[in-house]
């Protein structure tokens, strides 16, 4: 089991930034990758950001060059800083974990970008 504790959301004026945190506990060692993937109003949840135990990264095309996932492996955390946000990135972000059986999924952070 692994336990997936979301930080960082708020609101923010376009062009701002936020930094998500996503703090991993219980069996650590089991992931083999982790992610943050979004939900618009309406929409269905996409993927965001990816990274890999091997440090391996993804991107949706949305967000490349203006997000960046990240990881900080002696605090057990992964991070999305986002910069030059746009209204069209409000969505409540979840983050999520893979250890090859099953995915967990946190309790999801809003994130509101206004105009």
């Amino acid at each position: 089991q692994v336990q997936l504790v979301e930080s960082g959301g708020g609101l923010v004026q376009a062009g701002g930034s936020l930094r998500l945190s996503c703090a991993a506990s219980g069996n650590i060692l089991s992931i083999v990758s982790m992610g943050w993937h979004r939900q618009a109003p309406g929409k269905q949840r996409e993927l965001v950001a990816g990274i890999t135990i091997s440090g391996s990264r993804n991107y949706a095309d949305s967000v490349k060059g203006r997000f960046t996932i990240s990881r900080d492996n002696a605090k057990n955390t992964m991070f999305l800083q986002m910069n030059s946000l746009e209204p069209e990135d409000t969505a409540v972000y979840y983050c999520n974990a893979f250890d090859r059986v099953y995915t967990y999924w946190a309790q999801g952070t809003q994130v509101t970008v206004s105009s």
